[in-house]
């Protein structure tokens, strides 16, 4: 699959029997449809859409869907304001650089096993 922020071709690792698609980049993972919900151990897509609230009046690029190559929405996460792109069509997540760890850290205990394995593989 080809990023779609820098276009550079990501590379599919396995984080707590979740495959997400990372980019080695700009550091940035796509997560498909369903893949959220299963790190944050739900499998309720409702739950997870109201974390979410459409993010008003943002200046940042909006990217292009790697699936359908639509323009993607920016959604925000509500609890700690991350702002992240999500495909209109519910292809699925796009998290820039440390986002979903940030995520992640905000919902769980931060010495849970997933943030352990996103530290371990991400930092750098």
């Amino acid at each position: 699959m080809q990023c779609p922020f820098c276009k550079n071709e990501m590379v599919i690792l396995e984080l707590n029997k979740v495959e997400i698609d990372y980019c080695t980049n700009c550091k940035g993972i796509w997560l498909d449809a369903g893949e959220l919900e299963l790190l944050y151990h739900s499998s309720n897509s409702t739950v997870i859409d109201k974390l979410f609230k459409k993010s008003e009046n943002n200046s940042e690029l909006k990217i292009k869907c790697p699936i359908c190559r639509k323009k993607m929405e920016k959604v925000e996460f509500k609890q700690t304001g991350i702002i992240l792109d999500k495909c209109k069509n519910n292809h699925g997540y796009w998290f820039d650089k440390d986002e979903l760890r940030s995520l992640l850290e905000s919902e769980v205990d931060s010495n849970s096993e997933i943030i352990e394995l996103l530290k371990n593989i991400f930092s750098q």
